[in-house]
């Protein structure tokens, strides 16, 4: 009797999950590189006692990001970065474990690194952080991401691709971190004083939050009226006479 509130009930954990990913997309807005994510949904089918048809039920599966890229934002400032394709950045994440960015909006750490705006060190090819010299009056980069100063090159920006770009988790502070293997990008081409913006369009998302809203409320709406009936139905069967 009460399977009707368990469908209801799997189905507002999966919307309630889908509503915090939509507030984090609209959260990020403004924030350079950042990808959108969407939720995956599936479904799982039980097999009660004493009934003939299966239950469907629906949860959420996991996220996968909107590959489109952000537009580019004109900044001329040198030490920003945007990448044209569909590479990443290398970064040493926390724990310097190795993660991997589209935010290009670098700066200069304490350290004398280059580093995302989360502090975090840019990598070169070989994993190791790119020291910017103290003395140094002009950097460029070129479109391989070949860092140099009036002295000469100086380190060259780790840029990546890889096979299949969902297989990328978001670990935050606009980074991602993987399992598979990184490859040489090759499709990938760097632009300096430049930034990618976000790819997330704030109407559509505005949108779908309302929708979400709506479905939670419909659905607590149609749980009530089945709680209210199972609790008449119970009072029916155990009333004396």
């Amino acid at each position: 009797m009460e399977n009707s509130l368990y469908l209801g009930l799997s189905r507002q954990m999966t919307l309630r999950t889908n509503m915090a990913i939509t507030a984090n997309n609209i959260a990020n807005m403004n924030t350079p590189g950042f990808r959108g994510q969407n939720m995956l949904f599936a479904e799982y089918l039980a097999d009660p006692r004493g009934a003939e048809d299966e239950l469907s039920f629906v949860y959420d599966r996991g996220q996968y990001q909107s590959t489109k890229a952000g537009p580019l934002q004109q900044t001329d400032n040198p030490l920003d970065m945007a990448l044209v394709g569909p590479g990443f950045f290398g970064v040493a994440g926390p724990g310097d474990q190795p993660t991997y960015s589209r935010a290009g909006n670098f700066q200069i750490g304490t350290t004398g690194t280059l580093q995302t705006a989360a502090g975090f060190d840019v990598l070169d090819e070989g994993g190791a952080a790119i020291q910017i010299p103290q003395d140094a009056k002009e950097i460029s980069i070129d479109d391989n991401g070949n860092v140099s100063t009036e002295n000469g090159q100086i380190g060259k920006i780790q840029i990546v691709e890889f096979e299949n770009i969902q297989e990328l988790d978001p670990l935050g502070n606009n980074l991602y971190t993987t399992a598979a293997a990184a490859i040489p990008a090759t499709q990938t081409k760097a632009k300096q004083g430049y930034v990618e913006g976000s790819n997330i369009n704030a109407v559509m998302e505005m949108t779908n939050m309302i929708e979400i809203s709506r479905s939670f409320q419909s659905m607590q709406q149609a749980m009530s009226v089945e709680n209210d009936r199972l609790r008449s139905a119970i009072a029916k069967l155990t009333k004396t006479t």
